[in-house]
């Protein structure tokens, strides 16, 4: 029996005492009772709860009861590092190895890594494919294996990684402990890819939900450039207490914060172009409360826990629902109201289609890692097959190994080496293997439309997320969002003088159901217009000037 499974026998006395003399905490939190118990009993379990339900004290709490260590795996330095600072707080051991550490500061750490028992170690995806990392964890594998912002392991995710493609080896040579994976979303798809990365065939999977009461939807349309940076400058003086701005790109971040330091704003800017000392002195200013606004891309996302933050705008779309949820999300972790707002201009959605056109590793490229490794000894490391193909990045060249392990083509061992099989007569071609990203691809593609669907529907904005994320359940309305407070339908009333001439009073409404997406109709007091999406009785339509409205069926009739 793992120590994991004795630990679920035991009574809940020491967890409470935890709880209240270590954690500082009266009582769990939903779903959190439930995690924990899972993880005690030794089960892989896939954790999916909104940003700031609590998931750090899912693992920490059952690191305490452990006798060896919990190791986290975490795509972010800061987060370790924020992680770190809480823990030595509580009076918790914990260590972080990763790039930012002085030589001296490694050294200390794997002195104390090398002692063994109870602590907790955080580390990157990167550092835990490492060969010498996981000989220095081989004396005394840990305990449990956590896997933060798990949704980057799958090919599905919005947030794919390809460093964290080589977790399922690292923990076959771990001898396979228990898993706890951590997210805020996660779809159906990710769930399930989830479960293959991972080889976890009996995942526990426990999903709270994504619904958060505080926080306040709305979408904004906007018909050019200088009209969202002048709405962001209203929103700004409009709303009090700190808050962040998204921008889809470095230019946008930075044109954007020198505006509003021109104007006399309290604000800093974060991208990952910035230097590290940079970007950690940056986001000290913002997280200390010596700066009110922070103007970031994406860079400055994951593990970034700052309660009191009441506003989220974002500058464009994101690329799909589940990254503008987790952005979003930031906003109202101290469960206070928070309002989220999206501005929406329609040429946007270029610079997502823009990101979405990355190269994944083609047939021809599996076909050139196959002959670089015939080249080289019948065992050899990732390094040197990385050495005879120069001309493909780490990350692409990673998810053509993936590609070809998951092709039964490559072999890895416990060390982490490579070797080549002989290919079987079942075996998939390399154009069978690159599909799965020619298929990504186009899934990317669809995420950004329901991106752009969501902006521009007049339905409950919250019904729309949880609809996304199959979550809706009986929920129809948050009263909260701006579609609740103002419908499309009412915001515009027609008086009788703005009717339209009776030739087109003649006209009979089309039914919701029978207008097409992309066909030409009218609306009282617009000119003729182009169908982009109809949702039940709400119909969305583009006007001449990038202007996009939403309507009731009854107000549409065909141009």
């Amino acid at each position: 029996m793992s120590s994991a499974a004795k630990q679920s026998g035991k009574s809940g006395k020491p967890i409470q005492r935890l709880l209240r003399t270590v954690f500082g905490v009266a009582r769990l939190r939903m779903g959190q009772q439930e995690v924990i118990d899972s993880v005690l009993s030794g089960r892989d379990t896939l954790a999916i709860m909104p940003t700031g339900s609590g998931k750090s004290l899912c693992y920490q709490l059952p690191a305490a009861l452990f006798a060896g260590a919990t190791l986290v795996v975490s795509p972010l330095i800061s987060l370790m590092q924020d992680q770190l600072e809480k823990l030595h707080e509580l009076g918790i051991t914990a260590v972080q190895l990763n790039s930012s550490l002085s030589r001296a500061e490694e050294e200390e750490a794997v002195a104390r890594i090398s002692q063994g028992g109870r602590l907790i170690i955080f580390c990157t995806p990167e550092r835990l494919a490492s060969a010498a990392f996981l000989s220095l964890l081989a004396s005394a594998p840990p305990s449990l294996v956590v896997i933060d912002e798990a949704h980057c392991i799958s090919h599905w995710g919005h947030d794919f990684r390809p460093a964290y493609l080589e977790i399922a080896a690292a923990l076959r040579a771990l001898g396979r402990p228990p898993v706890l994976a951590l997210t805020a979303t996660a779809t159906e798809e990710v769930i399930a890819d989830i479960a293959t990365q991972l080889e976890a065939r009996k995942l526990q999977v426990i999903n709270t939900g994504i619904y958060r009461a505080n926080l306040r939807y709305r979408v904004i349309q906007v018909t050019n450039a200088g009209e969202k940076q002048d709405t962001v400058l209203r929103l700004l003086r409009e709303t009090s207490g700190v808050g962040i701005v998204y921008a889809a790109t470095v230019k946008a971040v930075e044109d954007l914060a020198a505006r509003l330091a021109e104007l006399g704003e309290s604000v800093t800017c974060y991208h990952g172009k910035l230097a590290a000392r940079e970007r950690k002195h940056k986001q000290e200013l913002f997280m200390n409360g010596e700066r009110r606004i922070m103007v970031a891309t994406n860079a400055f996302g994951m593990g970034i826990d700052k309660p009191d933050t009441r506003f989220v705008i974002h500058l464009q779309v994101p690329a799909n629902l589940e990254a503008y949820y987790q952005e979003s999300g930031r906003a109202g972790r101290d469960g206070l109201p928070a309002d989220c707002t999206l501005l929406y201009f329609q040429q946007d959605k270029r610079v997502q289609q823009f990101f979405l056109a990355k190269h994944y590793p083609t047939a021809d490229d599996l076909a050139a890692i196959v002959v670089a490794a015939q080249g080289l000894p019948a065992k050899f490391a990732f390094a040197a097959l990385a050495s005879s193909l120069p001309e493909f990045s780490e990350g692409h060249l990673k998810v053509g190994v993936k590609l070809l392990k998951d092709g039964k083509l490559l072999r890895q061992n416990r060390r982490l080496g490579y070797s080549l099989k002989a290919p079987l007569a079942s075996s998939p071609s390399y154009v069978q293997l690159a599909q799965i990203y020619v298929d990504k691809q186009e899934r990317d593609k669809q995420a950004l439309e329901q991106m752009v669907a969501y902006a521009q529907s007049g339905l409950c904005r919250w019904k729309l997320l949880l609809d996304y994320f199959g979550d809706a359940g009986d929920f129809e309305r948050c009263c909260t969002c701006d579609n609740c407070q103002s419908p499309p339908a009412l915001a515009a009333p027609i008086s009788l003088d703005e009717l339209p001439p009776a030739s087109a009073q003649a006209q009979t409404p089309a039914p919701a159901s029978r207008i097409a997406v992309g066909s030409r109709v009218r609306v009282p007091r617009f000119q003729i217009g182009t169908v982009l999406s109809v949702a039940g009785e709400q119909v969305t339509i583009a006007f001449p000037e990038d202007t996009t409205r939403t309507f009731m069926a009854e107000f549409v009739v065909p141009a």
